[in-house]
């Protein structure tokens, strides 16, 4: 059908005849795979996909590549994000996650816990990585070869990398452990077939593993500490506290814990205490905080005895008169499991002391408690008495705080 007489046919419209400017700006919101795919339509995309400034997004954005590392390369940005792809490609979705966590952490370390810096191992190679799949004849998640591409986890020292614990009579101190000492704790053995330990306690011998494959009602990848079973017949028996369900969630909620502050420093080292923002009271000039952990080395589910230990500052307001300096006399406890069953404890002092608590003065201490269920919380008081007048004596609030077991399953071996 011919055209209206009126009606003029405009020319065909061609790439070659589009500005540059617009163009680059189209291309920028491309991601890397339509960016190099743009490379083999015709030859104009394919000097505009190679114009170096486009690639400095990418390279920002899944290899954190800074301006300073680029100038130390002396190379562009389009050079750097094809020979670090040659070399990290696999690992795209997670090494700038995991990049950012390692390097918050050494940050951190840096400033708080110095002497953890010098037991960090170099990364390693993908050969070393196969070479351990080889071993063990399993494949690794790659978001945990990821990691070991940048840090091959910790020398065995105390203290570990992965938190401390201490009580009067135990301590436990967590490595990360490297993959050669990993793949030589592998295990193939009922309860814990196709497990690979990711830490290690020099003093309790206690891990955390990583489960390769779903055997034994775990589900792959899934993280855990691992709880013989006393009351079972099989001796392989075992209960498992999950810890992760991903070796990338669980390494990445940990280092954000440390980096913001939820666990804290202790003798240069991280105590896995974690410390509800709404658990404080304040009595007078007398403020009472309380953090708390679940010890899993020291717990079972079969029979049932969970063991919690907790934390408690006791700080008086700076601004407070000296005359209001006291001594701690005794404590009372109000324990309650969830059945609601309920103790009572009363007695002197505070873990066989009674501190002087003066303006601005800080006391803390660490105790435990074990519940027959998954879960408690506890309360109670102090009683105070005044140094400056001795007859005078007032209680201080404890405030609630709760316990609870972590998730568990029991193994199907």
């Amino acid at each position: 059908m011919a055209a209206p007489p009126d009606m003029e046919l405009s020319p065909s419209l061609s790439l070659e005849l589009l500005p540059t400017d617009p163009l680059l700006l189209i291309l920028s919101f491309l991601d890397y795979r339509d960016l190099v795919s743009c490379c083999y339509l015709n030859r104009r995309l394919n000097q505009l996909s190679n114009h170096d400034p486009l690639w400095k997004r990418h390279c920002k954005k899944y290899w954190l590549i800074s301006e300073e590392e680029k100038s130390r390369r002396n190379q562009g940005w389009r050079a750097i994000f094809i020979s670090t792809y040659s070399d990290l490609g696999r690992y795209i979705h997670y090494y700038a996650t995991l990049k950012k966590a390692w390097d918050d952490l050494k940050q951190y370390l840096g400033q708080w816990c110095p002497r953890m810096i010098s037991s960090l191992k170099e990364s390693v190679r993908e050969e070393d990585l196969d070479a351990v799949e080889a071993q063990i004849r399993c494949k690794l998640p790659d978001d945990y070869r990821c990691s070991f591409r940048i840090h091959n986890g910790q020398k065995l020292v105390v203290p570990g990398l992965m938190g401390s614990m201490a009580l009067s009579n135990h301590y436990r101190s967590e490595d990360l452990l490297d993959i050669d000492t990993a793949a030589g704790g592998f295990q193939q053995r009922l309860g814990l077939k196709q497990c690979l330990p990711l830490t290690f306690c020099i003093h309790t011998g206690l891990s955390q593993y990583m489960a390769l494959e779903s055997v034994e009602g775990r589900n792959k990848y899934e993280i855990f500490y691992q709880c013989p079973d006393q009351m079972a017949r099989n001796p392989s028996a075992i209960v498992m506290f999950i810890t992760g369900t991903s070796y990338l969630e669980w390494f990445t909620s940990y280092v954000n814990k440390v980096v913001t502050g939820g666990y804290p420093i202790i003798r240069d080292q991280i105590f896995r205490y974690v410390h509800d923002k709404d658990c404080v009271a304040t009595t007078e000039d007398i403020t009472v905080s309380v953090s708390t952990s679940f010890l899993p080395e020291l717990s079972s589910v079969h029979p049932p005895h969970y063991f919690f230990t907790y934390r408690i500052r006791i700080e008086m307001s700076k601004d407070a008169l000296p005359e209001n300096t006291c001594q701690l006399e005794s404590r009372y406890w109000r324990i309650t499991n969830a059945k609601g069953d309920v103790e009572e404890v009363q007695g002197p002092g505070v873990v066989g002391e009674f501190p002087v608590i003066s303006p601005g003065k800080v006391y803390e201490y660490t105790s435990c408690t074990t519940f027959s269920t998954t879960s408690g919380y506890m309360e109670g008081y102090y009683t105070f008495h005044c140094l400056y007048n001795k007859d005078r004596f007032f209680n201080v609030t404890i405030p609630r705080f709760h316990m609870v077991c972590p998730m568990f399953k029991v193994s199907t071996a």
